[in-house]
C-alpha cells in the first residue's frame, strides 16, 4: 500500500473565500470533497500529504496535514511557504476575483447597491508551474468547466504551464455530490475516466502518479 512513500504532495482543495465585510463575501459552491478524498487516497499509498484547505464541513483525512485558509491570497501563501514538494495537486475551486476594498464595518446596503468593484486574485496554479526555484516535478491542475470541456481543459493546462489537467463538467450534481467523471489530459495523452464515486477518481489519479513515478 506504499506505493508513493518518499513522495511529498501538496494539495489544495475546497473554496476561497472573499470578504467583503465582516458578514458578506465571495465565494463559490465546492464543496472540498474530491480534494479531500484525493488527500485521503495518497496519504493511504504513503506519501506525506499535506492539505491547504479553504472553508469546508468536512474532517480532515488520517495522516494528512491540513492547512485551513480562507481567501486566495492566504492560500498562495501557505502553498509558497509549504514548497519544495515532490507533486503539486491544484483541486481548490479558487476565486478568480476580490473585492477592491474591504469594509470593516458591515457595509450598508446603499453603498453596496452599485457595481462592486473587483481586482484579480493571484494565480496559484500558474504561480507553482513557473516557480523558478521549488517547482514540484509533477504539477496537477483541475479544469471545471460546464461546456467545451476537452477545448477549455486543453487550453488550460498550456496557459498555466501544469503538466497535467484533470478536466470535469461539473454541471448539476458534480460540485455537491459524492460522484465525478473526468478526463485525465497530459502533453502527450487524454485518459477517460467514466463517471465513478469521488474516491474512485482519486485512486485513478493516485495509479497515474505511481505509474509516472515508476518511468523515472
Amino acid at each position: 500500500m506504499n506505493r508513493l512513500e518518499g513522495l511529498s504532495i501538496i494539495i489544495t482543495a475546497g473554496p476561497t473565500v472573499e470578504a467583503i465585510d465582516p458578514v458578506r463575501f465571495l465565494s463559490n459552491r465546492s464543496s472540498g470533497k474530491q480534494g479531500y478524498l484525493i488527500a485521503e487516497v495518497l496519504a493511504e499509498h504513503g506519501a506525506d500529504v499535506r492539505l491547504i484547505s479553504g472553508p469546508t464541513c468536512l474532517p480532515c483525512p488520517n495522516d494528512v496535514s491540513r492547512i485551513d485558509v480562507e481567501s486566495a491570497r492566504d492560500m498562495l501563501a501557505a502553498v509558497e511557504s509549504e514548497l519544495p514538494a515532490s507533486v503539486f495537486i491544484a483541486v481548490a475551486a479558487v476565486s478568480d476575483w476580490r473585492p477592491a476594498e474591504f469594509y470593516e464595518l458591515k457595509a450598508e446596503k446603499a453603498a453596496l447597491s452599485s457595481t462592486l468593484e473587483l481586482v484579480e486574485n493571484p494565480d496559484i496554479l500558474k504561480a507553482v508551474s513557473q516557480h523558478t526555484e521549488k517547482r514540484p516535478d509533477l504539477v496537477i491542475g483541475f479544469a471545471a468547466e460546464t461546456h467545451d470541456l476537452l477545448e477549455r481543459a486543453r487550453a488550460k493546462r498550456l496557459r498555466k504551464g501544469c503538466d497535467w489537467i484533470i478536466a470535469n463538467n461539473v454541471s448539476g450534481d458534480v460540485m455537491g455530490g459524492d460522484e465525478n467523471a473526468a478526463v485525465l489530459i497530459t502533453s502527450d495523452r487524454e485518459v477517460e475516466w467514466a463517471r465513478a464515486t469521488k474516491r474512485e477518481i482519486a485512486v485513478k489519479l493516485a495509479n497515474a502518479i505511481d505509474a509516472t513515478r515508476a518511468t523515472h
